[in-house]
């Protein structure tokens, strides 16, 4: 279907099309000196220690709970409401997700007030989610980690740029994993980045992104290694130099881009305001988010599946973030989760819809979506 205006788009141009277009004419696909650059770069940018280019966000997500140790009987606390790739990650480990439940109806992220109830002598660490690119409260989280002796893995896939209290998001817990998924504010297509200021950790997770070997390809090609030895279980998770160089110039757009984003939220609050029916997560927000999406939180009155249909036949496309994870039928029939486990989010989850943002949006799009909505919500009124 040919959308009117998408969930999301992506700014690519010209530089992009001539970095791959290099990477093709130096015959050099696998990782390389290109993906070191683009590794260096976002170090800086983070201003964190290390950072490690990898297949995907959620090969990041495996490898940091992998290097921490998270095995057989541990646990996990983790929010609901996300992507399965969070979760996921914790039982690729063998380990177990508990989850913890939203802040509120006016913050989607993990809420510090429930985490604790959820720790237990099996309890390794505590995964949190930047949900939209807006900030966990990770004062109170790292406070809740040190006093248990847990680790802290940031889930920043919807987050680079992002800051809490003057820190990049990503670099606040032990370890950060970004996504650059076709619809993140970073985008190479597939990939992801693991970040750290952590020595031991860098190690192990060099180590593991590249099936545990002492040495690369790439190193032997520079003549700094002959052979090699494999020190530990490790995984395919190598990114490869053509994302690695979209990376690099979708890097250098990423700080506009995110401007742009929030002058596209700062245009939908103030086209939705005064609209009993709809309220905004994250509206009172103060700081510096990445705005990755747009969620807003329908009445109980108002059928979330009849606006999504009015405007897909007006070509606008919505989504939802997320139906809780708990929910899913593989989980429900794994671990007994039923409805009633985490109220906050389960409502959310009934009722959030996702409109369409991202950098190519004009103010003209906004308009034009709300005015939809409000037409839906007027019908209803007067059925």
């Amino acid at each position: 279907m040919k959308w009117k205006i998408s969930l999301s788009d992506i700014d690519l141009g010209q530089d992009e099309i001539d970095a791959v277009v290099n990477v093709l004419k130096s015959k050099w696909l696998s990782m390389g000196a290109v993906t070191q650059r683009f590794e260096a770069e976002f170090t800086k940018y983070l201003g964190v220690k290390y950072a490690f280019a990898v297949s995907s966000g959620t090969a990041a997500l495996h490898i940091a709970h992998k290097i921490l140790g998270i095995a057989q009987g541990d646990e996990v606390i983790v929010p609901s409401l996300t992507f399965v790739a969070t979760a996921n990650a914790i039982l690729y480990c063998g380990a177990k997700p508990v989850f913890a439940d939203i802040t509120s109806l006016d913050n989607f992220n993990i809420s510090p007030q429930d985490i604790p109830s959820r720790i237990t002598d099996k309890t390794k660490a505590i995964t949190v989610v930047h949900y939209g690119g807006y900030p966990c409260d990770m004062d109170a989280i790292m406070e809740i980690a040190r006093t248990h002796d847990l680790k802290v893995i940031e889930d920043a896939a919807h987050a680079p740029g992002a800051e809490y209290k003057g820190k990049k998001l990503g670099t606040i817990g032990h370890i950060g994993c970004f996504s650059f998924f076709a619809n993140k504010n970073l985008v190479t297509g597939e990939g992801g980045m693991i970040v750290t200021n952590d020595d031991a950790l860098a190690e192990r997770i060099r180590i593991m992104r590249s099936h545990g070997m002492t040495a690369s390809t790439w190193d032997k090609h520079k003549g700094h290694a002959h052979s090699y030895d494999v020190v530990g279980l490790g995984f395919n998770y190598r990114i490869d130099e053509i994302r690695a160089a979209i990376g690099l110039i979708q890097l250098g757009k990423l700080g506009r881009n995110n401007e742009r984003r929030k002058h596209i939220v700062e245009e939908y609050e103030k086209q939705l305001q005064g609209i009993p029916e709809i309220s905004i997560p994250f509206n009172t927000f103060v700081g510096k988010p990445s705005c990755h999406i747009f969620p807003i939180l329908l009445a109980e009155t108002v059928s979330r599946e009849v606006l999504i249909e009015n405007l897909k036949a007006d070509g606008v496309q919505t989504s939802i973030h997320y139906p809780p994870i708990h929910l899913f039928t593989y989980y429900r029939n794994r671990f007994g989760y039923n409805e009633g486990l985490l109220p906050i989010t389960e409502k959310a989850g009934t009722q959030e819809i996702t409109l369409p943002l991202h950098p190519l949006m004009k103010e003209e799009d906004v308009k034009y979506i709300v005015r939809k909505i409000k037409e839906t919500l007027h019908k209803r009124r007067n059925d």
